[in-house]
């Protein structure tokens, strides 16, 4: 929890390809949106991620963990295959907590996402719940490139605040205002 002096750091983690960061998705929206808050009380980080291509989780989680800087007191909103990233990371890492925005659980048989890293062990579901204090997710029925029941199938093993919206695809647009619903209002 943070005090009425202390920043709320937050921390986008983006979909696999997306470079420059700045210029994809809703990722800038949020940064602007919660940087133009007017209690100022959030300190929203959006950076490149190392091999954005691959996505590999042995570059991915010590970026997230050392150069930007998560721990006990950040929230990470994933997108697509930052989802993976941070389910990864929270496996061994307690956060205050996730939003998850297309969220899998599987390679999908994609070689691409088979070499990423993510899904060659089991997850740890029961910690991952117990390192993050909320866990929010959004998944969308028209998702082509993750089907919607892999988000169902997350949302149920994490017990996480599920919301599924219609006509979303895969999250790709300019803005997302249903990422501040939820638990993290309460910010």
């Amino acid at each position: 929890m943070t005090t009425n002096n202390e920043r709320q750091r937050i921390l986008i983690i983006p979909g696999m390809g997306c470079t420059p960061v700045e210029n994809c998705n809703w990722y800038s929206w949020l940064k602007e949106h919660l940087e133009k808050d007017p209690s100022g009380k959030f300190d929203v980080i959006l950076e490149d991620m190392p091999d954005p291509h691959a996505a590999r989780e042995s570059y991915w989680l010590p970026f997230i963990r050392d150069t930007l800087k998560s721990d006990e007191k950040t929230i990470l909103v994933g997108h697509s295959s930052g989802c993976e990233a941070i389910m990864r990371l929270i496996e061994k890492d307690k956060v205050r907590g996730v939003i998850l925005v297309a969220a899998c659980h599987t390679d999908l048989g994609d070689e691409n996402e088979r070499a990423s890293e993510y899904y060659n062990r089991p997850w740890n579901w029961d910690v991952m719940r117990s390192n993050a204090g909320f866990i929010v997710q959004l998944h969308s029925p028209s998702d082509k490139c993750i089907p919607v029941d892999e988000g169902r199938f997350v949302a149920d093993k994490l017990k996480s605040e599920y919301l599924e919206l219609p006509r979303r695809g895969h999250f790709m647009g300019h803005q997302l205002p249903e990422v501040l619903k939820g638990d993290v209002e309460a910010l």
